[in-house]
């Protein structure tokens, strides 16, 4: 139970050369703080859905299905990092016991610091079950699945992500005790406990540990010789992809919803790729993954200045993640008194963030002004936090960070 057996000794080697990793973590980490933005600030984000065909813009749109990519890929890598560390310590038990610390870590901090970076809200009114909290839990449960060989993991992976849509279309009326612990596994849940406290499971777990474990057994890839890689990226990329277009054009199974013809071609084509993230369905799966790999095959091997830009945010993923919540929720707040509004005016109740209700909010070019602003500050505190971290690589709780 002690020692895994070490692979090709190029793993390492590996390791250095696919620098994409952090290319392509950073991106989508870049991306998020667009979503994260437009939640909070978007002039239309308390009352219209932006995927909505009947109210939407092509840019609003865009705007918000860009940001599908975040948390697949977040949590898909979140996987790759755990088999990196396996293999870097080269001690099962060793990994298992930071899988579960570290997963137990992420559940307190989703529940306590990122709720109220959320919410701002000491009343607590509303407390969220989102990808935090999904990563903490797939963390302890892939810990006591190590010793399963990867592909076996990355079988089951893939059976979760093409079978949990099955689940999730079976109503278990007749069996309620099975419907009412397997739903909030694979569903979206909201419970109101109480008149003032609402629970809300947004990233429900089996969904999202697919995904994970996927993750996991991609790690072996790492293996391979380089020019190896960057083929494999590509095939699996374009093969993903092939998968996802058949089955959404059959329009029968892999998604909650379904597309269909709407009043010009462009409609159709953003009906078409509308899939559904709340719970992620095998099509948002196959669309957002295989885009991911695609984006590995370009990035693999490059090395200039945007790259490595880039990168400083994909190496420090969770102290971001932390930062950038905090900063532009408190740049929400500036908004609503540059606006004129005072703190009586806000609105801490639940999915509301402190606004101040009709009127306040800045359009959808404001809001790609300040995104861009909350990248710009956000860089220097990551680079320097990378560096910290990597100088002072005896500190383990930096590991938790």
């Amino acid at each position: 139970m002690g020692k895994i057996p070490v692979y090709a000794e190029n793993f390492n080697n590996n390791l250095k050369r696919i620098k994409s990793i952090d290319f392509v973590r950073g991106m989508v980490m870049i991306i998020m703080a667009l979503d994260h933005t437009r939640d909070f600030m978007h002039i239309d984000s308390l009352t219209q859905d932006p995927l909505n065909l009947a109210t939407t813009t092509t840019l609003l749109f865009f705007t918000r299905w860009i940001t599908h990519f975040c948390a697949p890929v977040f949590v898909f890598l979140s996987g790759t990092s755990a088999f990196i560390s396996m293999k870097n310590r080269n001690n099962l038990a060793y990994t298992r016991r930071f899988l579960i610390t570290r997963g137990i870590w992420l559940i307190i901090m989703e529940f306590t610091v990122i709720n109220f970076a959320i919410w701002f809200d000491l009343h607590i009114r509303i407390l969220l079950f989102e990808v935090i909290a999904a990563i903490g839990f797939g963390f302890i449960i892939l810990s006591l699945h190590l010793k399963l060989p990867a592909r076996v993991i990355g079988i089951i992976g893939l059976v979760i992500i093409f079978g949990h849509n099955f689940l999730s279309g079976i109503q278990f009326e007749n069996h309620p005790v099975i419907k009412q612990v397997l739903f909030p596994l694979i569903n979206f849940n909201l419970y109101q406990v109480s008149p003032r406290f609402t629970f809300v499971i947004s990233y429900p777990l089996i969904p999202w540990f697919g995904i994970m474990l996927t993750g996991f057994a991609a790690g072996r890839l790492l293996e391979l010789p380089a020019e190896r890689i960057k083929k494999i990226f590509l095939s699996i990329g374009l093969s993903t992809l092939i998968v996802f277009a058949f089955l959404r054009f059959v329009n029968y199974y892999g998604d909650q919803s379904l597309w269909s013809v709407q009043k010009n071609g462009l409609f159709t084509f953003l009906s078409f790729i509308n899939v559904s993230k709340y719970p992620p369905s095998l099509l948002f799966s196959l669309m957002t993954l295989g885009i991911m790999f695609l984006m590995f095959y370009i990035s693999d091997g490059l090395n200039n200045g945007f790259i490595s830009t880039v990168s400083v945010f994909g190496r420090v993923p969770f102290y971001y993640f932390l930062i950038h919540l905090y900063l532009i929720h408190s740049l929400m707040i500036v908004v609503m008194f540059l606006q004129g509004f005072h703190w009586s005016d806000l609105s801490f109740e639940a999915f509301q963030y402190g606004r101040a209700g009709a009127g306040s909010g800045i359009d959808l070019w404001a809001v790609y002004l300040i995104w861009v602003i909350v990248v710009v500050l956000l860089y220097p505190l990551c680079k320097w936090y990378g560096n910290y971290k990597a100088a002072h690589r005896e500190n383990k709780f930096l590991r938790y960070l």
